[in-house]
């Protein structure tokens, strides 16, 4: 006779037979990971650079800005990079 209990066991076992075979099928090598971090990296770079020339930009454009405008474009270019870079890991989980 099956009980509950057994059948409880039975399913958990199954899920984690699914999800192991799933994890082996969606295996990356090293080549596959090496570009994703490089696009973790790029991801995470492009808005720091381009964010820090626009507040050059805006540095020159107004007087008596000396620092200001760079400086408040390199934290939001880290701001929106590592916003990128979350969305990015939490996409591929």
């Amino acid at each position: 006779m099956i009980t509950p209990t057994d059948r409880h066991w039975h399913r958990s076992i199954l899920r984690e037979v699914r999800r192991t075979l799933r994890a082996q099928r969606e295996r990356q090598g090293l080549i596959g990971q090496s570009l994703y971090l490089g696009t973790l990296g790029l991801v995470f770079m492009l808005p720091v650079v381009a964010c820090t020339y626009i507040g050059l930009w805006i540095d020159e454009k107004l007087p008596g800005y000396s620092v200001q405008g760079t400086l408040s474009g390199i934290v939001i270019g880290i701001a929106v990079g590592a916003l990128n870079v979350y969305l990015m890991v939490r996409e591929r989980r």
